[in-house]
């Protein structure tokens, strides 16, 4: 077993002792006041070992015995302050391994909690009714899908017809109406009268389709000004 399982299941020396033992503040506030106190000595004989120092220069060759007395009670003075240091090593690892094992328990134990809740919570849960749950919500979704597609599709309506067959019979109906329109074209009428002798008389025109009914028009017209002047002359 570990030290930990020993120290949470009251496994340890100091934690088998019962209910009567003290709580981690009240271990922790003793340290602090510990330390405190030493901190204060530790002052006390820096201040002695000054002292002693000076009593020693001040005495000096002129009374060796009183200046080896104050350094031989200057020794003594730094062992104390050598194994107060040592000791307030100690205090402050046992203080902060103490904070850290109260901080330890304060997270297992919130953990327990939530750990708890969570039991608390999941406890109505069953995780058959869970996966059939989420089954029948993606089934629903597939169908709310399927109507969504058949909804935004065209409807027919039953008027699918052959594409090629429409386009020959609108090419049928187009042929009727430009063979309609050649039909109805007039063709002009052969003039009376003989053409200009000279072929620089003719009247220039285009003997287009549309134009060649104003051609022979004005043909006729300078044909008949010609015999007019001929009968006035």
């Amino acid at each position: 077993m570990s030290k930990i399982s020993k120290f949470f299941k009251g496994g340890g020396s100091a934690a088998s002792k019962g209910r009567g033992g003290p709580s981690p503040q009240e271990a922790l506030a003793r340290l602090r006041e510990t330390e405190e106190m030493l901190s204060k000595k530790q002052e006390y004989l820096e201040t002695r070992i000054e002292r002693e120092l000076a009593v020693a220069r001040q005495h000096g060759t002129k009374n060796k015995r009183a200046a080896l007395q104050a350094l031989k009670r200057k020794k003594r003075y730094e062992k104390q302050l050598n194994q107060i240091d040592g000791t307030l090593s100690t205090i402050e690892f046992q203080r902060e391994a103490l904070e850290n094992s109260h901080t330890n328990t304060e997270v297992l134990k919130n953990m327990g909690y939530a750990a708890q809740a969570m039991k608390k919570v999941h406890e109505n849960m069953d995780l058959n009714k869970i996966d059939d749950l989420m089954q029948d919500i993606t089934e629903q979704q597939d169908v709310a899908q399927e109507i969504s597609d058949a909804i935004s599709n065209r409807a027919t309506f039953g008027d699918e017809f052959d594409e090629d067959e429409l386009m020959a019979e609108l090419e049928e109906l187009e042929q009727e109406e430009l063979n309609k329109g050649m039909r109805d074209v007039r063709l002009p009428s052969v003039p009376s009268t003989s053409l200009p002798s000279r072929p620089g008389k003719m009247p220039a025109c285009h003997f287009t389709f549309l134009m060649i009914k104003p051609c022979w028009k004005r043909a006729e017209d300078e044909d008949e000004m010609k015999k007019l002047a001929a009968w006035a002359s």
